[in-house]
């Protein structure tokens, strides 16, 4: 058996090529997130390596026995498991791999932008205390931009169009509305945080560190 045996259906939509993987380098420090798809390219490329939890142990797999475990446990799946199907096979989806020839660091800072502060508020209308779909939700500048508000961690929440719309150009204590939390910048992504509060990625807690390592997700 070799990594090329490796082949999915034509157009191929599992959702499971969507889910995160985390990577991590050469000297099993984690540097980023990728998604199953990406992963999966990798290994056949030989360029990453599965890192997978075995009676409390990490083992490495490349492709083709990632393959044969994958075919050993097929019968005993668990619900924080994910498979895709491949041609002839079923392949159960990585949560962790190593890139075999990267040193390269984590990448230092939090990212700020619209994604990451509905995630640090939880999708939650911060005035309200509602929760919305992204689509319905705006952020506003808790001090207003016109009275020398910063766009920053500190004064931008999440606030849903009525809230945003009854606090116009105003402070909350002058609209006399209530925040539910003072905004402040993570200390780590907040979108991080999410997945590692998911059982299907319990694995991931032993490589993150969350004194240094500060992830940008993609």
């Amino acid at each position: 058996m070799t990594s090329h045996a490796f082949a999915l259906p034509a157009q191929h939509q599992s959702p499971s090529l969507g889910l995160s993987v985390l990577v991590l380098n050469r000297s099993f420090v984690a540097v980023q997130i990728t998604n199953v798809r990406r992963a999966i390219t990798l290994l056949f490329r030989e360029l990453a390596e599965v890192v997978h939890i075995e009676e409390g142990h990490y083992a490495a797999h490349d492709l083709d026995s990632w393959r044969e475990l994958s075919s050993l446990q097929t019968a005993f799946r668990s619900p924080d498991q994910d498979w895709i199907r491949a041609v002839g096979y079923d392949l159960q989806a990585p949560r962790v791999i190593r890139l075999i020839s990267c040193d390269r660091g984590p990448r230092q800072g939090l990212r700020f932008n619209r994604r990451n502060v509905f995630a640090r508020d939880g999708n939650q209308c911060q005035y309200c205390g509602a929760g919305f779909p992204t689509s319905e939700l705006s952020l506003d500048h808790v001090v207003p931009k016109s009275r020398g508000g910063s766009t920053s961690w500190e004064n931008i929440v999440c606030a849903c169009v009525v809230c945003n719309v009854r606090k116009g150009g105003r402070t909350p204590h002058e609209a006399r509305m209530n925040l539910i939390r003072q905004p402040v910048k993570p200390k780590r992504s907040p979108l991080l945080s999410i997945k590692l509060g998911n059982p299907k990625y319990a694995s991931w807690k032993s490589f993150v560190d969350n004194a240094y390592w500060l992830v940008d997700l993609k």
